[in-house]
């Protein structure tokens, strides 16, 4: 029995690690087509979409069968409900980069827009989130999870300044409208983008620590209040 609970753990994790870096390939075409004006990159990235749909079903049932099979506890508990957290943040992680390449492909003509409203700075930030957090989760390193934490604020505070420019852009040259529009979405999606980053940190701290850390910051806030 515990041979066969092994195996499937070690199946588990394979499947996440493979999800993990088709996810990784798909950001970094993103963020090279919205760094580089290069739309190139993003052909057929839609179409890549699918195999992480299908990972993302292929672990759902993995872990389904692991809880149903062997009701693991403590750490391994841990393990299993994290990478259902994960895996969900993988997936959507996904679909955000084809939704940035769509929209970075309809901004081709007003790349000069992105590098003035800090976009491609709030991007190659949030990549990184992005970077840390899988290295964080295929190493069990909590520290370089703690890490992606706290880079959460300059992505949000960079969003924040896109939003403004493109406002500013938008009421100073009416021709600009459509194109700071798309800009809105983009420096959206990219700070969402983050915010998954930043789930998967703090999944990986609930395994690896046994601490709870999602909302802890907005809950001390509330707190002080």
């Amino acid at each position: 029995m515990q041979e066969h609970y092994n195996i499937e753990i070690e199946d588990l994790k394979k499947s996440l690690m493979r999800m993990a870096a088709l996810v990784d390939e798909q950001i970094e075409r993103a963020m090279k087509a919205l760094r580089d004006n290069d739309i190139e990159v993003i052909k057929g990235i839609k179409a890549k979409d699918l195999e992480i749909d299908a990972y993302d079903n292929l672990i759902q049932t993995q872990c389904e069968n692991v809880l149903a099979l062997f009701q693991p506890v403590a750490s391994d508990l841990r393990f299993i409900l994290a990478s259902i957290m994960i895996n969900n943040n993988l997936e959507r992680c996904g679909d955000i980069a084809v939704n940035i390449a769509q929209r970075v492909k309809k901004l081709t003509g007003n790349h000069q827009l992105l590098v003035e409203s800090n976009l491609v700075e709030m991007a190659a930030s949030a990549r990184q989130m992005v970077k840390d957090a899988i290295d964080s989760f295929i190493g069990r390193d909590s520290q370089l999870a703690r890490k992606v934490l706290q880079s959460d604020d300059v992505v949000d505070n960079l969003n924040r300044e896109a939003f403004k420019y493109a406002l500013s852009k938008m009421e100073s040259e009416n021709i600009l409208i459509e194109p700071c529009a798309h800009l809105i979405v983009l420096s959206r999606q990219v700070e969402r983008l983050a915010d998954h980053a930043t789930n998967i940190a703090e999944n990986l701290i609930f395994y690896v620590e046994a601490e709870q850390v999602t909302h802890k910051k907005k809950l001390a806030k509330r707190e002080s209040i």
